[in-house]
């Protein structure tokens, strides 16, 4: 019997999502961990992996299908020793009310994801497996196949690192040299511009993702439901980035380097420690107060916004802080966060200052009951022990709720903030 493969709960909350493009095709022989297809759910664009063994007998979804319920069913899979033509009949006899998917829009096909960065399986084996299994079948990820294809490289001529000697992309790059080169871009397709009536301006249509569409709707729902208030703070951080600099330059050998931003992240939550009151959320009739600090930290993506949590932050070290929100960043941008790691959080940060940014207001993702937009540090006149002097100058705004977060215990947040901004040695006590 062929294996029947149904579009999986990318999410808690996913009840349906796009099939946004397939990485194989029909006929194609797949083991378990490759990468099959590539979902866009409510909160990004994730990658779909295969549990077991064999061959693409039946796509029955296309790609580019919007609407697809979870559970439907998208691909059938002939099993080792079972006849792919054998299999593929079986998609016929599937009963009509089992796949809910919409067809596909021809009009507006769905655009092809950037290619995402493969981490290279840790720890390297001493000696890579060959990357050629039983019936010289070559062992490559969907990726490495892809950008090999595109770069015109041999794959049978490497060796695998990977898991069972599979060729990851870090092999690539060492086939070129040592260092990656960039795919052969690929041209994006141009959506079939409007026509323009007298007097109007050309502009083309572009179809939302499921992540626009969510954005949209739950920044509208915040703005109207959630009664905002907003407190600045001027935050001097001289003292903050010499003891960065300070703590880079003991933490180099070990490679770690921290941002601006990983102190940040570490103040806000040590703030909402010392300020219980604000961390919390409104629940309807209840009040839910929070024993711990868990950030959610705002990253942009090419298709909107996420943000992937730092759990306990107060409780972890500046190291550990930046090297997880490395490391949950990078897999953001490429899609590939689990549910658990940018759902819930107690409060936010967004941090525009990269970009020049002065001050902003953000808004509060709910259920949380606030969220910290961090400007830029610049160069300011500044008074320090009475005298006027230059200071590097952060500004800070809070955004609360207040039917969780009352004006005197937002204050108290935001001057508990500035504090350890400026004391910033409680930071690593």
């Amino acid at each position: 019997m062929p294996i029947e493969l149904k579009m999986p709960a990318l999410s808690p909350t996913m009840e349906e999502g796009t099939l946004a493009k397939w990485l194989v095709k029909e006929g194609d022989k797949v083991e378990s961990g490759d990468i099959l297809a590539e979902i866009e759910t409510d909160k990004a664009t994730m990658e779909f992996e295969a549990v077991d063994e064999g061959t693409v007998a039946k796509i029955l979804v296309p790609e580019g299908t919007d609407g697809v319920k979870v559970g439907a069913p998208i691909a059938l899979i002939a099993e080792e020793g079972e006849s792919v033509d054998a299999a593929a009949p079986a998609a016929t006899a599937a009963p009509q009310e089992e796949t809910s998917a919409r067809p596909a829009k021809t009009a507006e096909p769905a655009p092809p994801p950037q290619a995402a960065v493969e981490t290279p399986a840790a720890p390297p084996q001493p000696a890579a497996a060959p990357a050629r299994a039983a019936g010289d079948r070559i062992k490559a990820s969907p990726l490495a196949r892809r950008l090999a294809e595109a770069q015109g490289i041999d794959l049978s001529s490497l060796t695998g690192s990977g898991p069972g000697g599979r060729i990851v992309r870090a092999d690539l790059g060492q086939a070129a040299g040592g260092a990656m080169a960039a795919p052969k871009p690929v041209a994006a397709p141009t959506a079939a511009a409007a026509p323009v009536a007298p007097g109007e301006i050309p502009h083309e249509a572009v179809k939302l993702s499921n992540m626009r569409k969510t954005i949209a709707r739950r920044l509208t729902e915040a703005k109207q439901t959630i009664p905002h208030y907003y407190l600045t703070v001027d935050v001097q951080l001289d003292a903050l980035l010499k003891l960065r600099s300070e703590l880079n330059a003991s933490l180099e050998s070990r490679g770690v380097k921290l941002s601006v931003n990983d102190l940040l992240i570490k103040a806000l939550a040590m703030a909402l420690i010392e300020v219980p009151e604000a961390n919390v959320s409104f629940a309807g009739d209840q009040m839910l107060k929070y024993s711990r600090a868990d950030i959610s930290v705002a990253v942009a993506i090419p298709d909107g916004l996420i943000t992937p949590i730092i759990v306990d932050a107060s409780g972890k070290t500046l190291s550990k802080i930046s090297a997880e929100m490395t490391d949950l960043a990078g897999r953001a941008k490429e899609g590939r966060l689990q549910p658990h790691e940018y759902q819930g959080g107690t409060a936010s940060i967004s941090n525009l200052g990269m970009f020049g940014t002065k001050q902003f207001d953000a808004v509060i993702n709910p259920p949380q009951a606030m969220i910290m937009a961090v400007g830029a540090g610049e160069k300011r006149p500044y008074v320090v022990d009475d005298s006027l002097q230059i200071a590097t100058v952060m500004s800070a705004t809070g955004s609360f709720d207040h039917r969780a977060i009352d004006g005197a215990d937002g204050a108290r947040l935001m001057k508990a903030f500035k504090g350890l901004c400026e004391k910033p040695l409680g930071l690593v006590a």
